[in-house]
């Protein structure tokens, strides 16, 4: 099963992403019909190769109708020294009315969402980019005191930024995407000048997203933003591990250009690998804690809210704690980036006052889910690979469902679905 590992050293924007995904080779006239679905007027799209560094990358362009121009890219005024703070306050201003006059239709998250809903994307590529702008909501709430249905997106809900976004998600889709290594994200320090003002690096919404999702983040002494809260936010949706195989090979390779100037090529490469090994080998966290006066119908309520967001299991032990009160240990395990939003659950919701958290390493089996078909209908089976033999494990939602739908028991069912996948691979 391939996998995306990107190498974030020159940091990641919106912009970079799709061109180093569409330089790994998603499908550019699919993009581009998509992009001319999108209910939103004010922009047009070009792609093309341009030299940087004397590499042949790919660059993305969202150019935009003079209403709705920005600065994004205006180096001088992002970054320069700040003189002459009269005329930078006149063209602010003057920037800030004309943005008004065009009443920023699509600056709230239900606004986005119900513009993502009507593109011709794949329900998957759908679900990917109402991810990424969920995120990136709950940053800007958190960074101006609002909530997630109220915030404004101002520069992140600008017409350039949607269309990153849609496009990132449509070349996840393309490409079948569901596993990305991230380690690491590069950013400068310095500040930035943006509608708000200037602001430090990494801006708030950027430093939300890293605090929030459990990015590694690592400053450089580069003067600027590497990392804008759109690139953070992809990182955050798609990254599920942050530590690379210890053996892989390297199908594929893209580079994307960045549009900003540094003393650091701006260059974000991608890469489809595939784990050498029989074995995949990657990390995880357990958390636990014990609880001696948590009610039954608490602990029932914790796992379904654990499980809902994300935890890959959740048990409980029954223990005896001192002065031999009887109690329950829980336990969590995780991927590292649900670490920080499930103990939070667990802390809201439970009467603890400490989590002990390990990381652990673990084996995999190399497997895929696929949907069968069967004598009694369509199962959900879980296929794993075991030194070049198959085993099939149907789900159980599936099996329940056609139990019901056949009169047949849980186990002639089960074994019904095992028998006739064996017969299909």
């Amino acid at each position: 099963m391939s996998k995306l590992y990107l190498e974030c050293y020159s940091g990641i924007s919106g912009d970079m992403f799709v061109a180093s995904l569409l330089d790994l080779g998603a499908d550019q006239e699919h993009l581009l019909e998509v992009l001319d679905s999108i209910p939103v007027k004010g922009f047009d799209v070009r792609i093309s190769r341009v030299k940087k560094a004397g590499l042949d990358v790919c660059d993305f362009d969202v150019i935009l109708d003079h209403p709705y121009e920005n600065r994004d890219h205006d180096m001088e005024y992002l970054f320069e020294e700040h003189h002459h703070q009269k005329d930078h306050d006149e063209k602010e201003e003057h920037h800030h009315e004309r943005g008004h006059q065009h009443s920023h239709e699509h600056q709230r998250l239900p606004d986005i969402l119900e513009v993502i809903k009507h593109t011709a994307m794949t329900p998957r590529a759908k679900e990917t980019a109402a991810e990424i702008f969920t995120i990136l909501g709950k940053a800007e709430a958190k960074a101006h005191g609002t909530t997630l249905e109220q915030v404004h997106f101002h520069e992140v809900g600008a017409v350039d930024s949607i269309v990153d976004i849609i496009a990132a998600a449509v070349c996840l889709d393309d490409l079948d995407v569901e596993e990305a290594v991230i380690p690491v994200l590069y950013e400068g320090c310095g500040s930035i000048r943006c509608q708000h003002g200037i602001l430090p690096v990494p801006v708030p919404a950027v430093a939300n997203i890293i605090q929030e999702n459990g990015l590694c983040l690592h400053l450089t002494d580069i003067k600027g933003e590497l990392v804008t809260p759109t690139g953070a936010a992809i990182a955050a949706a798609i990254r599920t591990a942050d530590r690379l195989p210890e053996h892989f090979l390297i199908q594929k390779i893209g580079i994307g250009a960045g549009k900003r100037n540094y003393k650091k090529p701006s260059l974000l490469r991608a890469m489809l690998i595939q784990d050498e090994g029989k074995n995949e080998i990657d990390s995880i966290y357990k958390l636990e804690s014990n609880l001696d006066d948590c009610t039954g119908e608490n602990l029932g309520y914790v796992m379904n809210r654990l499980m809902e967001e994300g935890a890959l299991d959740v048990n409980y032990i029954p223990i005896f704690m001192k002065k031999n009160r009887p109690a329950y240990q829980l336990n969590v395990i995780a991927k590292e980036r649900d670490v920080p939003k499930l103990e939070r659950i667990m802390f809201k919701e439970t009467t603890t006052i400490g989590i002990r958290k390990v990381r652990m390493e673990r084996s995999i089996l190399e497997r895929e889910v696929r949907q069968m078909e069967t004598t009694i209908g369509t199962a959900s089976v879980k296929i794993c690979r075991v030194e070049g033999q198959m085993r099939f494990y149907p789900e159980y939602e599936s099996v329940t469902e056609l139990c019901k739908k056949s009169g047949m028991s849980f186990q002639e069912v089960f074994r019904l679905i095992e028998r006739e996948c064996d017969g299909q691979i």
